[in-house]
């Protein structure tokens, strides 16, 4: 797992509810990763993956999460922002996401987002557990979105 200092001279890829905290500012995200989130778009190092707005978008129309706008607004304002680009859902990450070289849980956004942070050679910007720990077993690179 890499921490928001050595991840900040390479590309950071941004775990749903991690994107959600950073927009909203939420006091979930961690100080170092706020930080590191916000020097990363500035330095035009932040990304998303494509799966993110559907799994927003899903979240949202289950009521699982509220907005602080209509999604299709929220989203595309966020993905407006300076220094944040989409992650396009290529061919090869999409099946990689069937192929992942280690055991992980059946999530195709998880999965999806995994893939990305493999295929682009990013930090996965995330506070979810499993990841991190998958992380920390060196199958990709992480950064916990809670410090």
């Amino acid at each position: 797992m890499t921490t928001p200092e050595r991840g900040r001279s390479h590309l950071l890829l941004v775990d749903t509810h991690a994107l959600i905290w950073m927009v909203e500012e939420a006091p979930r995200l961690g100080v170092q990763t706020a930080e590191a989130l916000n020097r990363a778009g500035g330095e035009k190092r932040l990304a998303v993956s494509a799966i993110t707005p559907w799994e927003i978008g899903l979240l949202v129309s289950k009521g699982r999460l509220q907005l602080s706008s209509d999604v299709m607004q929220w989203i595309r304002t966020v993905l407006a922002k300076p220094g944040i680009q989409l992650a396009p859902l290529e061919p090869e990450i999409a099946v990689a996401s069937t192929r992942l070289p280690f055991e992980m849980h059946a999530d195709p956004a998880d999965r999806i987002i995994v893939a990305t942070a493999r295929h682009l050679g990013a930090t996965l910007v995330t506070a979810d557990m499993a990841l991190l720990e998958l992380s920390g077993k060196g199958h990709f690179a992480a950064m916990n979105a809670t410090v």
